[in-house]
């Protein structure tokens, strides 16, 4: 198989009559996502479990098996089976490229560079760690089943000149003021798959931009519009779209599966930010009311960030006294707002659940 030349962006040929029918939605329930963003008044708190999530869902499409509890079992001081370590901290890294992505674009404009820094950081001591992280590829690579060669590869990314010419043309378009932002999302991402400018580590790098360019084009405010629950669930689907663009030359099946996409996450998306918003609401007015204690909130913003933890985190990360952290533990299993999930025994400390918070993430 011959390596792939990528069209030149923008595509002068787009159908754009055959998904006007979708365009319209996706637009309107990205505009209402971002309504219900901004009234959230802390984020960085009460999406902090979505944040996890998606990089949990992102990861188990390139094949990772660690769940968004072992992620939080891990993150709360819990034992964790040696086994799926490498899985967890893959998850991490990518929620950490996330971040480092937003806090960069508080001061510089989504570039090549900065998506070389998130890479970096996505591929720091992890599965793929030796295939160069935060440099575009140098040698050509192919996609295709373990033992295939180049020859029987599924597919063939551009060669390393046509790739660096097509990623110069892929950076100029994302701020290119297309026609629909949305559309223009769609192509941006799978441009970013076919050119497939590292070694490894691509389909995640490009699932985090999706929320980053969205955020990018202040379409909305912040970036945590996650897309990888609905890819994970449609991975087959997901794939045979983005090959149907270097089979046929043809844009439109993507786009329609695209922006398909967007309409189903954002509904879900609407629907678990509001359930988030009403339990802070309702578990802040339970705290308050049977701890009567001046760090009702610490507790509160402490089991939304981490809602598996450990006696021992909560005492050194919940900014909580040492000498309050029991009796306010053990209040908050009383009114059933946690549960012991592990009880304590000699010199293992309890772990504590969150289960109302769970149950809407992994709705």
């Amino acid at each position: 198989m011959k390596p792939y030349i990528p069209h030149t962006l923008p595509i002068e040929a787009i159908e754009w009559h055959k998904f006007i029918d979708l365009m319209g939605k996706a637009n309107r329930y990205i505009a209402r996502y971002d309504g219900l963003l901004q009234s959230v008044i802390n984020p960085d708190v009460l999406l902090a479990p979505l944040r996890t999530q998606e990089a949990v869902h992102s990861s188990k499409i390139e094949g990772t098996q660690a769940s968004l509890r072992d992620v939080l079992q891990f993150e709360g001081e819990q034992d964790v089976e040696d086994y799926k370590k490498d899985d967890i901290y893959e998850v991490i890294n990518y929620r950490i490229a996330l971040k480092e992505g937003r806090e960069q674009m508080q001061s510089i404009p989504l570039t090549l560079n900065l998506i070389r820094k998130m890479h970096n950081t996505l591929m720091h001591d992890v599965r793929g760690s030796s295939a160069d992280p935060g440099n575009f590829r140098r040698i050509q690579n192919f996609i295709g089943a373990p033992g295939s060669t180049i020859d029987d590869a599924r597919f063939v990314p551009p060669t390393v000149p046509v790739m660096m010419e097509a990623l110069s043309n892929w950076e100029k378009y994302m701020h290119h003021e297309e026609l629909d932002v949305i559309v223009q999302l769609a192509i941006v991402h799978a441009q970013f798959e076919i050119i497939h400018p590292f070694l490894d580590g691509n389909g995640r790098m490009g699932r985090i931009l999706i929320p980053l360019f969205l955020y990018h084009k202040k379409i909305i405010h912040e970036p945590v519009f996650y897309l990888s629950d609905y890819l994970e669930n449609h991975r087959s689907e997901y794939y045979d779209a983005l090959k149907n663009i270097t089979d046929s030359g043809v844009w439109t099946n993507w786009i329609r599966f695209f922006l398909n996409a967007i309409i189903v996450q954002a509904e879900k998306n609407i629907n678990k930010t509001r359930a988030i918003i009403n339990l802070y609401e309702e578990v802040k007015k339970e705290i308050i009311e049977s701890t009567h204690s001046q760090y009702a909130v610490h507790c509160l913003d402490t089991i939304f960030i981490q809602p598996i933890f450990s006696s021992n985190y909560f005492s050194k990360n919940s900014g909580i006294p040492k000498s309050s952290t029991t009796r306010l533990l053990d209040i908050l299993v009383k009114e059933k707002v946690l549960v012991i999930a592990e009880a304590g025994a000699g010199r293992r400390p309890t772990i504590y659940a969150f289960k109302r918070l769970l149950s809407i993430v992994n709705d």
